[in-house]
């Protein structure tokens, strides 16, 4: 079978990310780039990668089944809509866009071409994440009475220097709280309420530095969260996990997910139970258990090429991740108005 002649538009630091990725992925051939700046032209000729400067000639000429789209989260609609108009699929990175409005054009505009379009969040590619979701759907906790979660670190001060980088569009909560929705509502189910408190002043910026919900889920579990990017601390995806590499690893859990039987620690899958029906009379042992390490870039582009081809569902759909969007928004609703916040409905 022929690869899946995939493109890229915007080679930024998460394009390249997903460049890296493909020379894992046998399913598919990175064929074309398309990137206003031109010295990303050198970069795609160094590995044999078309270059257009505009996606309109990009998709006229190479043609893709696919585009991954990892241009900024503002301007994700345009690219989107093009490539959907040119007959291929997507997947574009999270957030689906910068407002639900906008998400739900790229929804229209995918039912109504009939292509799929997918988005980044990564996570759920993760063996971890599926070993976690499985262990809670099949009862292994006993039903799920909540998680505790915490996102906690010092960005660098540097960071913040390009402007954009202090507004609350690029704030916590957008760029990373909107992870943490995504992996809870993949592996507890749907978010029925959100409460929320922000708080900011350290640097002065006008975005949140500091965020602490409470959430509600559809199956009746709570849920508590805990996110700061103005605080050093070992408890985040990345340090737990060694996800990027230019943060230390700490190997630390930073869920925590109780249920009626036994409790589960995340991401590294200690499982405390009692021999007996558990209570606080009975000793609770902890269990690690195996879990196998996978490149999850790598799993999503292998998946992406399984949706175009016919022989996969997505594994989130743009709908889906609109879900998580809404969800993730309703943190400033609730920060404002200083009352429990219901998602907006999307269909």
């Amino acid at each position: 079978m022929d690869p899946v002649r995939l493109a890229i538009v915007g080679l930024g630091v998460i394009g390249k990310r997903h460049m890296q990725a493909f020379s894992n992925v046998e399913e598919a051939e990175l064929g074309a780039i398309a990137d206003p700046n031109a010295e990303v032209r050198e970069l795609a000729q160094q590995n044999g990668v078309a270059f257009y400067a505009e996606t309109a000639d990009m998709l006229a000429q190479a043609k893709p089944d696919g585009v991954l789209v990892c241009t900024p989260t503002e301007h994700h609609v345009q690219p989107v809509l093009a490539v959907l108009e040119a007959g291929a699929h997507v997947l574009v990175e999270k957030p689906i866009a910068a407002t639900l409005e906008a998400a739900e054009t790229i929804i229209a505009a995918a039912n109504k071409a009939s292509r799929h379009v997918l988005v980044g969040h990564h996570r759920r590619y993760y063996s971890v994440v599926q070993h976690t979701r499985e262990l809670l759907q099949n009862g292994e906790l006993g039903k799920l009475i909540g998680v505790s979660g915490q996102w906690a670190t010092r960005k660098a001060d540097a960071y913040f220097e390009p402007d954009w980088r202090q507004l609350r569009s690029s704030g916590p909560v957008l760029t990373n709280l909107i992870h943490e929705f995504d992996t809870l509502r993949y592996c507890c189910g749907e978010i029925r309420t959100v409460s929320a408190l922000l708080k900011s002043g350290l640097r002065g910026h006008p975005k949140e530095e500091t965020a602490a919900v409470i959430l509600e889920f559809e199956s009746g579990a709570v849920g508590t969260f805990l996110l700061s990017d103005s605080a050093p601390s070992p408890w985040t995806w990345e340090q737990a996990t060694g996800e990027n590499p230019n943060f230390p690893k700490s190997g630390q859990n930073v869920y925590r997910f109780l249920g009626s039987k036994a409790a589960l620690e995340f991401p590294h899958l200690i499982l405390w139970s009692a021999e007996t029906p558990a209570d606080w009379n009975q000793p609770l042992t902890p269990k690690p258990l195996p879990t196998d390490s996978n490149d999850a870039y790598v799993a999503q582009i292998k998946h992406f090429c399984q949706v175009i081809s016919g022989a996969e569902p997505p594994r989130i759909s743009a709908q889906d991740a609109a879900r998580t969007l809404a969800a993730t928004l309703a943190v400033f609703e609730s920060a404002e108005n200083g009352q429990a916040v219901r998602p907006s409905h999307i269909t």
